[in-house]
């Protein structure tokens, strides 16, 4: 069960990084700001969910101990 939040837990870090990119490009080339700020608040969302299953996983596995 640990290995399956884990690799979720990849999933959303990389859907991080994408979101996140994705907003930073729209902004640099001067794109809509409402389409930014939706990607930004999608960012947040994303990465309170990896946190979460950050902490998830240290729980299922012992936090390394």
């Amino acid at each position: 069960m640990a290995s399956f939040f884990y690799y979720l837990t990849i999933v959303f870090i990389a859907a991080v990084v994408l979101v996140l990119f994705r907003g930073l490009f729209n902004m640099m080339r001067g794109g809509s700001p409402n389409l930014s700020n939706k990607l930004m608040q999608l960012r947040i969302l994303l990465q309170f969910i990896a946190v979460a299953l950050i902490v998830i996983v240290l729980w299922l596995t012992g936090g390394g101990r």
